[in-house]
Parts: C-alpha cells; structure tokens; sequence
C-alpha cells in the first residue's frame, strides 16, 4: 500500500499581516530566510510604492513598537501584525529638517514624536548619526527659549538618546551642565516632565562624565531637601535620590560623611520618605541606605590600637557606668597597687569587673575587639547602649555578673558577637545590589539608627538567653536563633524601630521553635507529594516488601532462644 503523502510544514514561513495607514492591510508569507529588504520591496509594488528604500517595518504592539531588523525579526510570530512605515534614515532625515526650519508649533509636535521614537536603538543610532543630538542639546541651552514644550520634549528626547549607550557623557559642555542645574534649582518654574529629564541628565554627569564636579559644587543638599518636600511627582522624587546618591558614591569620605549628617536630621529624614514608595523610589532609598550604613565599615574593619586612648577610655566607661559604687570604692582604697598595661591599667583588681562585664580577656579586654569584623564597632555600639540606656545596661551586666549558676549571659562576648551578627545581616561593606534590596524604613527615623538597632537587639539577646535557658556551649545555637529574630522581623519591614522593638517583642524562643516546626512538617508534607518522590516510592516499595518477607521467613527458620527469668 502506498504511504499517503503528507505536507511538511516549513517552520522558515510566518503567517502576518502589514498594515498602512488608510489602506487594506495586506496578508502575506514572510520567508525568514529570504532579506528583509526584498519582503519590503514587494510590499511597497503592492501599494504602489516605488521609493521602497525609504521604507521600513515596525512592530505595532503596544509594548513593542520597534523597527523590524535582521537582528530582531526572529520575533515576528504566526499572526503577527507589522505596520509599513517610514524608514528611521528617512525619519531621521525629515525630523533634523523640521527642527531647523520648522514652525514652533511643527518643532513641538516632531519633538513629540522623537521622544517616543528615541527608544528605539535602530532609529537612535540615525538621529545621531545625522547630527541630531547637537541640535537638542542646542535646543535645551537657549535660555532665550519660551516655550515650553518645546524644552519639555526635546530633554526628553535627549535623555531616551543617551539611553542606549552609544553617545559619552563627556560630549555635553559646562553650559549644558549648567543649564540643567539651573531647572534643578529652579524646578517651580519649569513643567514637571522637565525636572524629571535635567536630574536624570545630572545623575549620569556625576556618574559617567569628568564634568561631576561642577554639580557638586553647584547642586546644595538644600536644593535636593526643598525639592523632594515641594514635588508630588514619583519619578522626580526618585530621581533626584538617584542624584543624591550618585553625588555620595562620587564624593570623598569626609563629604560622605557631612551628607550623612545632613540626611539624617528629621526634616530630611520625612523628606525622603514621605509621599509614598514605589518600586523605584524603595529601590533608590535602599541605595542611599546601604551607602550611608556602609560608612560604618571604617570602624567595622579596624582592630584596636593599644595606642588609641579614646577606645581605651570607652572600656573604662563601660566599667564605671556598670560598677560605679565598687569601682570608685576600690580606686580609693587600692591606689598603692597600681600597676601598667591593659584598659583597667590602673588597678590590678578591675581585671575582675572586666570578668563580669563579660569580656573574654578580662586582664586587658581591648584584645576582644582585634577580631575583624566587627572591630572597634562594637565598642563604639557598646557605648551607645551604656550612655543612653543606662539603667537597662546596668540590669543586664549586674544580673548575668551575680548569677551563681552557668546560665550567665556575658555582656561583652555576645555583644561583639552581635555586632557582627547585625553587620552581616544589613551587609555593611557591600556596594548595593542593583537589582533589588532590602530597604529598611526604620533606617531613616533616628539620627543614629544602626546604633539604636543594636540597643534593640541585645535586649533581645538577653531575654532569649535566659528562654532557652543557655551557657557557654550554647553559643552559636542561641545566636542562630537571635539571627533568625531578627531577619524574620527585618521581613516586615517596620516602619520605624519603635515597631521593629515591638514586633520583635513578640518572637520569643518559643515561637521561634514553634515556627520551625511548623515550617519543617509543611515541608515535609510538600516533599512527600512530590512527583519525584511519590514515582520513587512506588518503584522501590515492592523491593522494601520483599526484604521485610523475606526477613521475617529467616527469623521463623533460625528461631529463637528466650532465656527464662530467675
């Protein structure tokens, strides 16, 4: 019998359609293999076009409007509907004739047209090449320029342009950085599309261009504060964070750090976080946080000097503020023994005070902070806790010091530990992701916030120690467990640390355990019904059943002896 023959379906030919403007769209086979420039041609005699090389595809859908190219015409799929339009060397061609000798009203509209049109990287690459990026910034630097869509349109034009990377941020001059600093600081007079379109254009200056300098010195904190309290547009508020941020990374540690000081007054604070948070503004507020966090990795990585008097003081601080009454008693008493050497230097007899506050070299506790991290970090937080919360850490040194059993929780070893802990959780040292992030709110209520962090979170070492009822060996297993306090509260996100104090009030020990396990059993149930697993159990429980019966015959056959009780 002969076979019935069967069509093979050519998978280079894709079913579209091509419309024009005011005419019937035509249906035709795009072969894949076969020149664009070809297809278009016919396309064109079927409309009776005959300048076919000033003609070009474009996808028409509402989120891809692109050029058709032999790069990209892999995309076009069964069914696709393409539209016939001018070329982009032809469209370039008539939008550089309208801008120099248009009517204003003919230069707005075209201008309109090339914001949109600017996205697409084929059509870029001819309005440079045309010269028409010199033109724009010619456009944006008339002061003299009135109107102002017209100003509007063509800053949005130029930064879609600069967009696709193939133009230097070194080419704009001082005057166009100058003039895009002027409608910074001026905002309220200028429409807000081109507030947006001059600090993204700054952004990429600070960033990309020698020329940063000179928004440094002319962009004032002031101007960034009173812009983000006066504008309600979301994309001109996260712009100008964005060029916030880009002046910190550009700047030198002691700039960094006037920047910091001048951001975390409460003005600036409920600036930068006020008015709602999208996507983009979380994402460039976790920048500027993981920037000014990162300030503290200086102390983060540097080891005690035996040197540093300052540090060395700070021990001693610690030592008074605990033991106050006992200290200056002895110091009374004992000046005859006094000896050199170690933080507690004076006094032979400190080294005990130093036992209790719970440092491991109690001789000459300032060897406890030559680990890296978190260095002299800790000390500085340890401090923090002591001068502001005097009474809470008074409690805490006191009650672990007088216990008599091995459930004492030692103040300056898990108090480092912490530190580091906290310092690895917000990833201090870490240039920010650029993608995502964790954005913390509660960073930008207080002028010192990872310091009130760590107030909040020994309190909470504390209390957990005493739950699980811990000792030494039990180190690293409560400190799994603070951890994960910690990061399952920091996931809430709350919005200042009166409610991370709060919320983390609440994950005690015990709830802690009873989330693992409930996590654990959940899991469990989900992995004893997965396919994998439910294929694999019934291929092996026949073997399994075989070996139980044949286990069990053997037991009968070899007997047993039961030796009879006396």
């Amino acid at each position: 019998m002969i076979p019935k023959k069967t069509t093979v379906k050519d998978s280079h030919i894709v079913k579209i359609a091509v419309e024009r403007e005011k005419h019937i769209a035509q249906l035709i086979n795009l072969d894949q293999r076969h020149p664009l420039a070809s297809k278009i041609q016919d396309i064109c005699n079927g409309w009776s076009i005959s300048d076919h090389q000033n003609y070009a595809l474009q996808f028409c859908e509402s989120n891809n409007q692109k050029y058709v190219t032999e790069k990209n015409r892999n995309e076009i799929k069964n069914g696709s509907v393409l539209r016939l339009q001018y070329s982009p060397s032809k469209t370039a061609s008539d939008a550089m004739e309208t801008l120099l000798n248009g009517s204003p009203q003919e230069k707005v509209q075209r201008l309109k047209e090339l914001t949109s049109l600017s996205t697409d990287h084929t059509f870029a690459l001819e309005f440079i090449k045309e010269k028409g990026l010199d033109i724009l910034i010619k456009m944006i630097e008339d002061v003299g320029q009135n109107n102002e869509e017209i100003l509007k349109y063509s800053l949005g034009s130029f930064v879609e342009l600069m967009e696709h990377g193939t133009v230097s941020w070194e080419v704009p001059e001082n005057s166009f950085v100058a003039r895009n600093i002027e409608i910074v600081r001026n905002f309220q007079k200028y429409p807000t599309n081109c507030g947006e379109s001059a600090l993204s254009n700054l952004e990429n200056i600070v960033q990309c261009s020698s020329k940063h300098v000179l928004v440094a010195e002319d962009i004032k904190l002031q101007d960034i504060l009173r812009l983000l309290q006066e504008v309600n547009s979301p994309v001109m508020r996260q712009n100008a964070i964005a060029l916030l941020n880009a002046l910190f990374v550009k700047a030198d540690e002691a700039r960094k750090r006037t920047i910091a000081n001048t951001i975390s007054a409460k003005q600036f604070r409920l600036a930068l976080i006020g008015n709602g948070l999208g996507t983009e503004m979380t994402h460039q507020l976790y920048v500027l946080q993981t920037l000014t966090l990162g300030l503290l990795e200086k102390r983060m990585r540097m080891k005690m000097n035996a040197q540093d008097q300052d540090a060395h003081e700070k021990i001693k601080e610690l030592r008074r503020i605990a033991f106050d009454d006992h200290t200056t008693a002895l110091s009374q008493s004992d000046d005859h023994i006094r000896r050199g050497g170690g933080s507690g230097a004076g006094n032979i007899n400190f080294s005990q005070y130093y036992k209790k506050l719970g440092f491991k070299c109690d001789i000459n506790p300032a060897q406890d902070f030559i680990e890296t991290p978190p260095g002299i970090l800790a000390l500085d937080c340890m401090v923090y806790f002591a001068r502001n919360y005097t009474q809470q850490y008074a409690k805490i040194v006191r009650e672990n010091s007088c216990r008599a059993d091995e459930h004492e929780c030692p103040f300056g070893r898990t108090s480092i530990e912490l530190v580091k802990v906290l310092c690895d959780i917000l990833r201090i040292g870490e240039p920010p992701a650029e993608q995502s992030g964790d954005f913390q709110p509660m960073f930008f209520t207080h002028d010192t916030p990872f310091e009130e962090f760590f107030c909040i979170c020994v309190i909470t070492l504390n209390r957990t120690w005493k739950d699980m009822r811990a000792t030494a060996e039990d180190f690293t297993t409560t400190f799994s467990v603070v951890r994960e306090q910690i990061q399952r509260t920091l996931k809430c996100r709350p919005e200042n640390l009166e409610d991370f104090r709060n919320k983390i009030a609440l994950l005690t020990y015990q709830q802690i355990t009873t989330l693992r396990q409930q996590e654990r059993t959940s899991k469990e149930e989900c992995d004893s019904t997965a396919s994998a697993i439910v294929k694999l159990k019934e291929k092996i429980s026949p073997h399994i059943l075989e070996l139980i019966k044949q286990q069990r015959l053997s037991f009968l056959v070899e007997g047993k002896t039961v030796q009879p009780r006396l």
